[in-house]
């Protein structure tokens, strides 16, 4: 046998391997149960309190609900006091635990020092931030946005600065706890979004936001995964919330319940994940499809012509469009 196929042999055993790695990796996002398993106290090991952010509704109240259900208890926080009762209710009636209701509007300046004597006395070990504000349900120009100054304030001050702030906030005593404990344990799941998996025409601003919420986990667990905190970036596409009018549910778009259940199975997969089976296949036909057709005008005129259609098959009310852009549900 000469070099030369020698180096053939080798390279085609070099291939196969790196497929059948990547069929292995693939696999675990088929079988999360099987790969990442976690144990009936996983999640009140970490503490005795969850926070989530935007919970008066979709994937917040759906995420306060799966961690109250499981045992912790539960400090919601979003604008709307009204709504936070009746799930603070819900919840409590549900699974018998406590429920914190903290009424802000994360789209204002200066609301952190006040919620950061609220919770300062709590035993906090799990944080969920998923407040976020989509500029508006059909996808449009960056120029095109309505009110677009106010709109940039709002979504860097909702989509961005929340977060940090919130990890500032919460981090110390997660960090705290690792020296007391010989187990460290915390857990913090931001919401990012399915479409800042590239640079997505007609959700620029958005999913630039996003971007820096992934990043920011990324860094972030990094920094602290050795002290047992995890910290995971969850970046879902379609789940049917009031911000996207309630559209349909589908193999595509999940109820927000379904998604967080899913979502929650992932926990241990890394410091990304999109969430779901189809989230996750949906992501990596994204990645690979090549940008130069993906941008094209008719490919991104398409995709505005079926949002909208999709939007009057769900023919939500007329007071649900006027504020879907400010409420706290995430959706992409």
């Amino acid at each position: 046998m000469d070099l030369m196929e020698i180096f053939f042999i080798s390279l085609g055993a070099v291939v196969v391997l790196y497929h059948v790695v990547k069929l292995v990796l693939f696999s675990r996002i088929l079988f999360p149960k099987l790969w990442f398993p976690l144990s009936k106290s996983f999640f009140t090991s970490m503490g005795e309190w969850a926070v989530v952010t935007g919970a008066s509704e979709g994937i917040g109240r759906a995420y306060a609900f799966a961690l109250a259900e499981r045992g912790m208890n539960v400090v919601i926080m979003s604008r709307t006091r009204e709504r936070l009762d009746l799930v603070a209710k819900e919840i409590g009636e549900a699974t018998d635990q406590t429920v914190k209701v903290i009424t802000t509007d994360f789209i204002n300046e200066n609301v952190f020092s006040e919620i950061e004597d609220q919770l300062k006395d709590l035993d906090i070990g799990i944080l969920v931030n998923n407040v976020g504000v989509l500029p508006g349900v059909v996808p449009s120009r960056y120029l095109e946005c309505e009110n677009l100054d106010q709109m940039i304030t709002k979504v860097i001050n909702c989509n961005v600065k929340t977060m940090a702030k919130m990890c500032k906030i919460i981090l110390p005593g997660m960090e705290k706890r690792c020296t007391t404990i010989s187990l460290g344990k915390g857990l913090i799941v931001n919401i990012s979004s399915g479409i800042a998996t590239v640079p997505f025409p007609y959700y620029s601003l958005y999913a630039a936001s996003k971007i820096f919420v992934e990043r920011v986990s990324q860094g972030l667990q990094a920094e602290y995964k050795d002290k047992g905190i995890i910290i995971q970036a969850v970046a879902p596409f379609g789940v049917s919330t009031r911000m996207v009018s309630y559209q349909k549910t589908n193999i595509v778009t999940l109820s927000a319940e379904n998604f967080v259940k899913s979502s929650l199975q992932y926990i241990r997969a890394g410091d990304r994940t999109n969430g779901s089976i189809c989230h996750s296949i949906l992501g990596w036909i994204l990645q690979h499809i090549p940008l130069k057709i993906f941008y094209a005008e008719c490919v991104l005129h398409s995709l505005q012509s079926y949002i909208k259609n999709q939007l009057k098959k769900s023919q939500p009310p007329k007071s649900s469009r006027s504020t879907a852009a400010l409420e706290n549900q995430t959706y992409l």
